[in-house]
């Protein structure tokens, strides 16, 4: 029989994202023993490993290439970029783990304990964790920052390699000739920039009156301009049915 690892702390945080790992900074700089835990290997969450981090290293890449071919307006022309994805997804990721790296050090320098795991309530008192050395961690207190997850088309489903949601997206293993990015919101908006950018016809379809859907309209109208510059096409008060 495996032997039953149990660990005992003032806080547990579940969810190493920048919600999870700034309170769990936070308690700790307030003196309290923390154990945080996240189903990935390391933390940062899906900002750090599938969200912000990688969405904002490709866009630089992707500005880059848009500066080469708004050069030619004042005279500097460039031959056509030859781009290596498997280069472009080192780079990307060579950055996600100078990142990780440097949350780990932020951690350790609190006595914060990382912990590898899926977690669920055993009591008001402990979790209990699977795939992780530890078992069973008992607390005194407990936050909740398990972040967010890709939401599907309602009433829709699709089985399909050519599916992508913004994780694998963010993969780039291949820059299709067409893209559709159904929801034009910043993560649909990155990503169609960062694939039309690499050579990709990319259509947007946002179900809303406008693009950024909430955002003060007068800071849309410039971007808007720019992204139906860039893509092939973009239509609002769009639903996609099937």
């Amino acid at each position: 029989m495996t032997e039953r690892l149990i660990r005992e702390t003032d806080v547990v945080v579940i969810g190493a994202g920048p919600g999870g790992y700034a309170a769990a900074f936070r308690a700790a700089d307030l003196g309290l023993e923390v154990t945080m835990v996240d189903i990935r290997e390391h933390p940062g969450g899906v900002c750090l490993h599938s969200g912000c981090i990688p969405s904002k290293a490709l866009l630089f890449a992707a500005e880059v290439l848009g500066e080469a071919q708004q050069a030619k307006k004042f005279g500097i022309h460039f031959s056509n970029p030859r781009i290596d994805l498997e280069d472009l997804r080192k780079w990307k990721e060579n950055i996600i783990g100078n990142f990780t790296k440097g949350l780990r050090d932020l951690g350790d320098r609190r006595k914060v304990k990382f912990v590898s795991g899926r977690a669920s309530f055993e009591s008001s008192e402990s979790i209990l964790l699977k795939n992780s050395e530890i078992s069973q961690i008992k607390f005194k207190q407990a936050i909740i920052a398990t972040g967010s997850r890709p939401v599907s088309l309602p009433h829709i489903e699709i089985e399909s390699e050519r599916l992508m949601y913004s994780t694998e997206a963010l993969e780039i293993k291949e820059v299709p000739s067409s893209l559709l990015v159904v929801g034009g919101g910043y993560i649909g908006l990155e990503l169609g920039t960062v694939y039309a950018s690499l050579g990709s016809e990319v259509t947007v379809v946002e179900l809303t009156d406008q693009l950024l859907p909430g955002v003060d309209k007068d800071l849309v109208r410039p971007l808007e301009k720019k992204v139906r510059e860039l893509m092939a096409g973009v239509h609002l008060k769009t639903k996609v049915v099937e």
